[in-house]
């Protein structure tokens, strides 16, 4: 066997021996999910709310819709500010309790 065969024989085995699918790239794991946000999104269509703290970003709160598609939304909503001061005050009641 000559010593480009046998190069690239090594080249794929290394390859196949490192699994990249386990970790994300820093720069990827870090960014911001929402680029644009939704004002005029009422409570009632909202299945389920996430909130989603990453460095770097502001506060981001992506909503999953009754038909399943996800979008964030405006923290100026006011439905959810009440919602979001609504849990800190249940955040505060629970420690000084």
């Amino acid at each position: 066997m000559d010593v480009k065969a046998l190069a690239v024989l090594a080249l794929l085995l290394l390859t196949t021996c490192i699994d990249l699918s386990q970790e994300k790239p820093f720069s990827l794991a870090e960014k911001c999910w929402c680029r644009s946000t939704e004002k005029n999104v009422k409570k009632h269509i909202i299945r389920q709310l996430k909130f989603m703290n990453v460095p770097n970003c502001p506060l981001q709160v992506i909503a999953t819709l009754r038909n399943s598609k996800q979008v964030c939304l405006d923290l100026e909503i006011k439905w959810l500010q009440q919602y979001l001061q609504n849990a800190l005050n249940k955040i505060k009641k629970g420690r000084t309790d």
